[in-house]
């Protein structure tokens, strides 16, 4: 009783707040993530009433399938956004946008965090200053997919963004897996090269060709199917599937062989609408069915924020400079990339801007950190939390308004559902009694 109360309490709360920040000018998501603080372990949940709030961080982990699932779908959602007839018009320039912007990110706050580590070695160790240039490279797909779809994002900064922070996945787990490799060997003494390369290189091709193959397999059994319904049942069934087997592990000899869930859930997507003719048609009903999914997936990430990170100065010096210099790292690679291969004025200006949100992914890093390098893993942990606490509430924001000013986001986009049904209930009775007026001439 106390898992459904909690669960309706996470949506109607990021509903009603949802209204409230409309009012204000504010993205949807904010509002979701701000309705996770206040249902979490430091305000409502501080109480400890069971089914009133998340009462502790073990709760909130305990709801993590949902979690698990909602990113699923996001993922399946992004790869959906690279279809061949779009690919090559972008693709070249999303290629490139996508991994120099990654690349720069992270070469800046490593510069930034090296020279802090020397300014005050004992709370920032060397492998720590490391880890933490690779995760930033990292941007979350969930926040920036929910800005788009709420306001129907459409134009040229839209047509690449996605694509761009889908890549990001790609390039971060590289980014991560040599620096997490260099930081392990700084800490131990020993070069591990199988983990450096080996491994990372290993996840990605075989993540992609897991994604492949159930996208083909779902192609394949949508064809037995007529009904609509019938066809969205089966490419829900195909997506839990795909989530559930890349959570798969095991290891051969010294190489440890895993799968990500975005990357899979992403090729999966991909293969998907581009074997489909009926796939566009499949991904609007999905769009709706996923709705309260992704809804509770936000208020729960909202209540996972550690706001106690705030209470040591050292971390906050350190993430206000990480976070410096991520958004520099990200909005001057998006910008000297973009240019360099000659996009859209928008997107030269806006790009790097919208790349600021990140969660899930650089989240999954900090905990990696955080379980194999002992006191510098928590260093990581911990500055990653503050960041992607700042970076969610307001990168939303600033995605919103780089989207209105590159006028990828129209006023239309903002109308409401229930006007939506009206509009077409009027426009359904006028073409009704014109017909009714034709019979009785």
């Amino acid at each position: 009783m106390e898992t459904l109360l909690v669960l309706s309490l996470s949506l109607i709360a990021g509903l009603m707040l949802s209204r409230l920040a409309k009012l204000a000018g504010l993205p949807a998501v904010t509002a979701y993530l701000i309705a996770g603080v206040i249902l979490g372990p430091y305000l409502i949940g501080a109480f400890g009433v069971e089914g009133l709030g998340f009462i502790s961080s073990e709760n909130v982990h305990s709801f993590s399938i949902i979690s698990d699932v909602a990113l699923g779908f996001i993922a399946f959602s992004i790869g959906n956004e690279f279809r061949l007839h779009e690919l090559k018009k972008i693709g070249k320039q999303a290629t490139v946008v996508g991994i120099f912007q990654a690349v720069v990110a992270t070469l800046l706050v490593d510069g930034a965090l090296i020279g802090l580590h020397f300014l005050m070695p004992d709370k920032l160790p060397l492998p720590a200053a490391i880890v933490l240039g690779a995760v930033a490279s990292a941007t979350a797909p969930a926040a920036t997919l929910m800005v788009v779809r709420q306001y129907k994002a459409k134009g040229p900064l839209t047509n690449i963004l996605l694509p761009v922070v889908a890549l990001d996945d790609a390039v971060g787990l590289i980014l991560f897996a040599i620096s997490f490799g260099i930081a392990k060997a700084l800490i131990s003494g020993t070069v591990d090269v199988i983990s450096i390369i080996v491994e990372p290189l290993i996840e990605i091709v075989l993540s992609l060709a897991l994604g492949a193959l159930m996208g083909v397999a779902v192609t394949f059994f949508e064809r037995f199917f007529h009904s609509r319904s019938k066809r969205l049942s089966m490419s829900v069934g195909f997506v839990l599937l795909t989530v559930a087997l890349s959570a798969l592990k095991f290891r051969i000899g010294p190489v440890h062989i895993g799968f990500s869930s975005l990357l899979t859930c992403m090729m999966l997507g991909t293969v998907f609408c581009n074997l489909c003719d009926f796939s566009e048609e499949l991904m609007d009903r999905l769009d709706r069915w996923t709705a309260p999914i992704f809804l509770l997936f936000f208020v729960i990430s909202g209540a996972e924020l550690e706001l106690s990170v705030f209470t040591d100065w050292a971390v906050v010096i350190i993430g206000i400079i990480y976070i410096i210099a991520r958004s520099l790292g990200k909005y001057i690679g998006a910008y000297a990339s973009s240019k360099a291969t000659h996009c859209h004025p928008n997107i030269v200006k806006y790009l790097g801007v919208t790349l600021l949100p990140q969660a899930g992914v650089a989240l999954g890093m900090a905990i990696k950190a955080k379980e194999q390098l002992g006191a510098e893993g928590a260093i990581v942990a911990n500055i990653t939390l503050m960041a992607v606490l700042i970076y969610e509430l307001v990168g939303p924001m600033l995605t919103k308004m780089c989207l209105l000013k590159a006028g990828d986001i129209k006023p239309e986009g903002k109308t409401s559902a229930r006007e939506e049904a009206k509009q077409k209930m009027a426009q359904a009775a006028d073409v009704k009694a014109t017909e009714e007026a034709a019979v009785a001439k």
